[in-house]
């Protein structure tokens, strides 16, 4: 997003460390047993206590923006550029994060976390329910304070496809952990927007364009993201609901996928303009990872090897994945988090240790990074990450960075239901 978020001998120590691990598949650096709390530079905060942390974290900001019928949305991003300049306090909520958080308290699972998650689902049945146009959309982001003031607030007012599939995630997650009808309702309602206004089956390879503005214009190009998305929505539709179409649909979203892998291994970003023409620059990372995770084939394999030899980025003492190819200065903890997952999921040869390394990474930034409160993850390493997009990211806490270093650490893919 436009303006969002997303060190001395020690610091250069615990990175070379981990780019060791990271790329040779050797021991995480630093292993030990120091607390989150310990002021030790380069010493590795304990697993257990940044998750819980982490949790803490998500807790307040949920609890922050709630109405008087338990309805809450979490705002997405804070601290840092976002709230310390003097003529802003930056605070809306983004589906996608909220999508995030949702999945993330189903992965634990607590009765308080199931509590909050339906918290969040319920409002964005809310704002599904309640859009001016009223066809089945959510928007790209809203203000909690609108929500907590029992009104909807848009402040992303573009429909974006990959945003509609991970509200469909979220809530099929929800339906999954509850069985209350209203969430499988609400996702199959979501499913039928994209597939009315975004299914391409005309200009091959066929797949699903990328929504539409504010005013109704298509964006008529394809993204590998987003079919990726739809690919992991769909099928996990199609398990709840029975109906075998959502399968047959989800299989055309992952042939496009499949369409846009390179001859080296890399997957492209998706189309340009034409819907056919590949779009070959910027790389990105998410192409690679929830290609990955998404479809769980391994011809995609080659793809998180390709990042592992071009997207890592070294900060200071943080090492991980960048967010594309066109920057490679500063560590996006979000990507480091569904890097981890998707290691950990393809488990080869070293991917456990490589996994490791990155969690221990966003660890550290968890407990030392700049504009961090110990609890939460902040989007980058340091300000001014360039994703390649036009837009920059930052240093400040975000819902979704957190989210995806909780489901990492849990190793529960998000674009997969999980087992009962």
């Amino acid at each position: 997003m436009s303006g969002s978020s997303r060190r001395s001998a020690p610091w250069m120590i615990a990175a070379a460390l981990v780019a060791v691990a990271l790329v040779a598949g050797a021991t995480t650096a630093a292993s030990g047993d120091s607390g989150a709390d310990d002021p030790a530079e380069g010493a590795s905060p304990d697993p257990t206590l940044s998750v819980a942390l982490a949790y803490e974290f998500l807790d307040a900001r949920v609890d922050q923006f709630c109405d008087g019928e338990g309805r809450c949305l979490p705002r997405s991003y804070e601290g840092g550029f976002f709230t310390d300049l003097p003529t802003w306090d930056f605070t809306p909520s983004f589906v996608y994060d909220d999508a995030l958080v949702v999945i993330a308290y189903t992965a634990r699972g607590l009765p308080d976390d199931i509590r909050r998650a339906q918290a969040i689902g319920d409002t964005l049945l809310f704002v599904q329910e309640n859009d001016p146009i009223g066809d089945g959309r959510t928007r790209a982001s809203y203000e909690p304070h609108g929500i907590r003031q029992g009104r909807v607030e848009i402040t992303g007012p573009g429909t974006f496809t990959g945003n509609q599939a991970w509200v469909g995630m979220a809530l099929t997650r929800l339906f999954h952990a509850t069985g209350e009808q209203k969430y499988l309702d609400g996702a199959l309602q979501t499913a039928q927007w994209i597939q009315t206004n975004t299914a391409d089956m005309v200009r091959a390879p066929y797949g699903y364009t990328g929504g539409q503005l504010e005013d109704g214009t298509s964006l008529v190009w394809k993204s590998t993201e987003h079919n990726s998305d739809i690919a992991g929505f769909f099928t996990q539709l199609a398990q709840v609901s029975g109906d075998q179409v959502w399968a047959d649909r989800a299989a055309v979203a992952t042939a496009f996928v499949a369409a846009m892998q390179s001859a080296d291994g890399h997957v492209d970003t998706g189309t340009l303009l034409d819907g056919s023409t590949v779009n070959t620059h910027p790389v990105p990372l998410d192409s690679q990872t929830w290609t990955s995770l998404a479809t769980g084939d391994d011809r995609y394999d080659t793809a998180l090897d390709w990042t592992l030899a071009n997207l890592i980025a070294t900060d200071g003492q943080y090492q991980g994945p960048s967010i594309s190819d066109t920057d490679v200065s500063k560590v996006w903890f979000e990507g480091s988090g569904h890097l981890a997952l998707a290691l950990k999921l393809r488990d080869g040869a070293g991917d456990a240790d490589r996994a490791e390394a990155l969690l221990d990474s966003i660890r550290l930034g968890q407990r030392d990074a700049a504009n961090g409160d110990g609890k939460g993850i902040v989007a980058t390493s340091t300000d001014g990450l360039d994703s390649g997009f036009g837009d920059l990211y930052y240093a400040s806490l975000h819902t979704g960075a957190t989210a995806w270093y909780l489901l990492a650490a849990a190793g529960d893919n998000p674009f997969s239901l999980p087992a009962d």
